[in-house]
């Protein structure tokens, strides 16, 4: 009744009662809770000590909400940094309360376009700077927000990649907050600034939320990053036992005409090879290419140019022992045979550039009694640029001639094949005059592409009724009609063929001897047919194909077995190099594995006086 009676009477000048002193005690209160109905405030979480407008009841139950979601989302993660790194507000002020504990939890909305405008990009630019080394500088943070044309600037930018955006990870706050309504986001943006303090670190103890900052990386900035992968140590001989399997299991799966499965192998061949050094990842790269243009059937269509295969053919001569052994110990075979002639005559098989014929020409011209007249026809595929190679080392051989003192003439046939000749295409002698040596160094096994082609020329041979023929091939079996066979034993062959090059040879030498053997590679696995000329069998084998045609052997003799020695002696002191004596022929190894062979063979009714000449180097 007093209550309504009072608010019935005028109202008293509030000032002058509360100056005067003169106002009771229930005066006082009447006009608190006159107030209070002024300002709006609700009555009831009034009297609990809250102050909450009635028309913010609908914001503060809504902000109650959220907060229970986020707290029951970060449960797992501890909330302990509430109560060291917190700046408390007046929880009278239940409004602004659930604010700040909402924005210590729910990341800020870094929107440029919100209400808060250029005050949220500023605590933006702050945040992220937080997160970002101190020597990165970002033109974000140094806009002139002050500036009218601001909202030109974000206009520009909001369709760009240069947008601001929250910085995920678990470090700031659970990934189940990132979404949020608008209506918490315009909310929270007023409250920007506020939490950017919160999320700067302190000197104090660090919360559990925070853990210890980890070593300067993308991750310890708050920017995702893959997960660290481990570093594997790579055993190179287990990876090397892996890439043997790989190519044999590629070989089979080729021969079983499985592409897919071979496509498959010969990538992993090329990753595998990587692992490996030396000479064993180079021969598994050109065996792998060579599977890879069987797989996908890019079979070499054209030879080397003429000019590039000699460059290679030279430099297989200089640099490693091979040619070298193949073209003395023939050379020895040749002279021996030739002992006591006037006139002699080689066909040479194997022309190439002439590189076999000077060391025996200065042998001939140093023989007692004085030197024979020598006649040579060389035999040679076609050049590519039409230029008359054969004619051009038969200068350069007439010239050393007559240098020496020797009657020397010569004729040079250009053929595509050794089957292609015949006898009276030579000009033969009657053998009382002339007396015929045939020389054959790697160029006999090309012959047996051609089904018949081995024959005729052995006949053609017989017609020439030679003194000696010289047999020079490398010792392997890469001609059986099964393909897996063919490529284990090719396998095998040339990584010990590599093998030998390895610290004795210069490293440009060294490339293009690789290359030089990287074609006959590519030419036995890749290739088929009348095109695969790299047809190399053992000396088993040349045995009993020439015993078939009417040839009989002839014993290189013990002076071509010690000068051979002393030839690998020249080349890195001979070690690992070995020469072996196998029924009178003379086979060259790299550890105790042949790789290429001489034999010296004549028609089985002519018969051959054993001479004792050796050539002088």
């Amino acid at each position: 009744m007093k209550r309504d009676h009072n608010h019935l009477q005028p109202n008293p000048d509030p000032s002058s009662s509360l100056c005067g002193g003169s106002s009771t005690g229930k005066a006082r209160l009447w006009e608190e809770e006159a107030a209070q109905q002024d300002c709006g405030m609700d009555e009831l979480l009034a009297v609990l000590g809250y102050k909450v407008k009635t028309s913010d009841m609908a914001e503060v139950a809504q902000k109650l909400e959220q907060l229970e979601e986020v707290m029951c989302n970060v449960q797992d993660d501890g909330i302990s940094h509430l109560a060291s790194e917190t700046v408390h507000y007046n929880p009278s002020d239940l409004s602004t309360y659930l604010e700040s504990m909402l924005s210590e939890l729910v990341p800020p909305t870094f929107d440029p376009f919100g209400a808060a405008g250029p005050a949220a990009a500023a605590a933006a630019g702050t945040l992220v700077d937080s997160f970002l080394p101190p020597a990165e500088s970002s033109t974000l943070t140094t806009l002139d927000f002050e500036n009218n044309n601001r909202k030109e600037i974000f206009d520009k930018a909001s369709c760009s990649d240069y947008d601001l955006k929250a910085i995920p990870g678990k470090a700031i706050y659970s990934q189940s907050t990132q979404t949020q309504t608008h209506d918490s986001s315009s909310s929270s943006t007023h409250s920007n600034v506020k939490s950017e303090k919160r999320l700067k670190s302190t000197s104090g103890s660090q919360p559990d939320i925070f853990p210890p900052p980890p070593p300067a990386s993308a991750s310890s900035f708050g920017i995702p990053t893959d997960p660290i992968r481990p570093v594997i140590l790579v055993d190179s001989q287990e990876n090397g036992i892996r890439l043997v399997h790989a190519l044999m299991a590629c070989a089979e799966a080729v021969q079983q005409n499985n592409l897919n499965l071979a496509e498959a192998l010969v990538k992993q061949i090329g990753f595998l090879a990587i692992s490996q050094a030396g000479a064993m990842r180079k021969v598994a790269t050109y065996f792998a290419e060579a599977l890879a243009r069987r797989i996908y059937r890019l079979y070499p269509k054209n030879p080397l140019d003429h000019s590039l295969s000699d460059v290679l053919h030279m430099h297989f001569y200089e640099t490693c022992p091979y040619l070298k052994f193949a073209h003395f110990t023939a050379n020895q075979a040749i002279l021996e045979a030739f002992e006591g002639k006037e006139r002699v005559h080689v066909i040479d098989f194997s022309m190439n550039q002439g590189m076999q014929w000077p060391a025996l020409m200065q042998a001939l011209a140093l023989r007692a009694g004085g030197p024979p007249a020598f006649r040579l026809t060389g035999i040679g595929p076609p050049s590519h640029d039409n230029s008359d190679h054969l004619q051009e080392v038969g200068w350069k051989l007439a010239q050393l001639a007559e240098t020496i003192h020797v009657e020397f003439e010569y004729r040079g046939f250009v053929a595509n094949s050794l089957a292609d000749l015949d006898a009276s295409m030579l000009d033969l002698r009657p053998s009382e005059v002339e007396a015929v040596a045939v020389n054959s160094v790697f160029e006999l096994h090309k012959l047996l592409a051609r089904p018949g082609a081995i024959d005729k020329v052995f006949s053609v041979v017989k017609q020439m009724k030679p003194e000696i023929v010289t047999v020079v091939e490398q010792e392997a079996n890469h001609n059986g009609p099964v393909f897996l066979d063919r490529f284990t034993e090719s396998l095998h062959y040339y990584s010990t063929l590599f093998d030998s090059l390895e610290g004795s040879v210069s490293s440009q030498d060294k490339v293009m001897l690789e290359v030089y053997l990287g074609k006959q590679i590519c030419n036995v696995v890749a290739c088929e047919g009348v095109d695969r000329v790299e047809r190399h069998e053992s000396l088993t084998q040349w045995r009993n194909r020439l015993d078939s045609a009417g040839f009989s052997p002839v014993n290189l003799g013990s002076n071509a077995f010690k000068q051979a020695g002393m030839l690998l002696a020249l080349f890195a002191g001979g070690d690992g190099y070995g020469v072996e004596e196998n029924n009178g022929c003379l086979m060259l190894g790299w550890h105790n594995r042949p790789l290429i062979t001489t034999s010296a063979w004549k028609p089985a009714n002519n018969t051959t006086a054993s001479a004792t000449s050796t050539i002088t180097r």
